[in-house]
């Protein structure tokens, strides 16, 4: 039995099926766990989502924020943006199931040793805290209450941690954490401004994952949403989005059962795997 971890699909359903194929997937043997942004800017979100819906526990799934931005807009919290690719799904015949299955996705997921978020997590949290605290926000997308936390998920502020914070503060955090950063100080006081690689960073600011004291230090990391940072092998962490809408690759991790619950000393070196893909966005449209 095989886990692939995939980075960022982001509607691109030709590009996912082209790796299934390649990966020689077998869904009644092999899991699938994706890292997020399943939708958005590719040209077939429809697709994707069925395809994945279709394979029912063999695909488990996180939420990434062009995930939770589809949410967002289907309720009209918020507006479409000029780049967004997302009309498919709004105006599908089963825009309802698509949508109901997709605020049922994870917002982290663990197996063993193996930590999976879609963008980073704080470094005063530990994999359980992260775990319970994507809990949290797990049970309010999945309640009746979803629509009107919608409104209250924007914003950068507050921007760092502290465990006495309640209501939409809190849930805020949570959310940007896992779906939005990149980049904090040795505080984890989160900054939003930075898209690009490490090299272009205030020098008080670094990747959320070589804070020094990280509590997550002791577990395997994966991670997608920035296609633009470079990491050089480490047992420790790997970013599988390889900007897939850019013109770049759709990626993947492959892991054995039986090496997901070893130590991040002892683990062996990521095994990844990809495809081309066409691209579909313009960067700098």
């Amino acid at each position: 039995m095989a886990l692939y971890l995939i980075g960022d699909v982001q509607g691109c359903d030709e590009a996912l099926e082209r790796l299934l194929t390649h990966l020689a997937f077998s869904p009644s043997r092999d899991t699938l766990y994706l890292l997020g942004d399943l939708v958005n800017r590719g040209p077939n979100n429809v697709g994707v989502l069925r395809r994945l819906m279709a394979l029912g526990s063999s695909a488990q799934c996180l939420l990434g924020n062009h995930d939770l931005h589809v949410l967002a807009v289907s309720r009209g919290v918020r507006q479409p943006n000029k780049q967004d690719t997302i009309q498919d799904i709004l105006t599908a015949h089963d825009s309802h199931e698509l949508l109901h299955w997709l605020r049922h996705q994870n917002m982290a997921m663990q197996v063993g040793q193996v930590l999976m978020v879609h963008a980073g997590v704080l470094p005063q949290w530990t994999a359980a805290h992260t775990m319970a605290l994507a809990g949290e926000v797990e049970a309010v997308l999945r309640s009746d209450d979803w629509v009107h936390f919608m409104p209250q998920m924007y914003g950068g502020l507050p921007n760092v941690w502290r465990d006495d914070l309640e209501g939409a503060d809190r849930l805020r955090v949570i959310v940007n954490a896992l779906t939005r950063l990149r980049f904090c100080d040795a505080q984890g006081a989160m900054d939003f401004s930075v898209k690009e690689g490490a090299d272009k960073a205030p020098a008080h600011l670094m990747p959320w994952f070589d804070v020094p004291g990280r509590l997550t230090a002791d577990v395997r990391m994966a991670f997608g949403h920035w296609s633009t940072v470079h990491i050089e092998d480490r047992p420790d962490v790997v970013c599988l989005d390889d900007g897939c809408v850019w013109g770049g690759c759709l990626s993947a991790a492959k892991l054995e059962a039986k090496d997901t619950h070893l130590s991040v000393a002892d683990a062996p070196a990521w095994q990844r795997v990809g495809v081309k893909c066409p691209q579909t966005m313009d960067p700098l449209a």
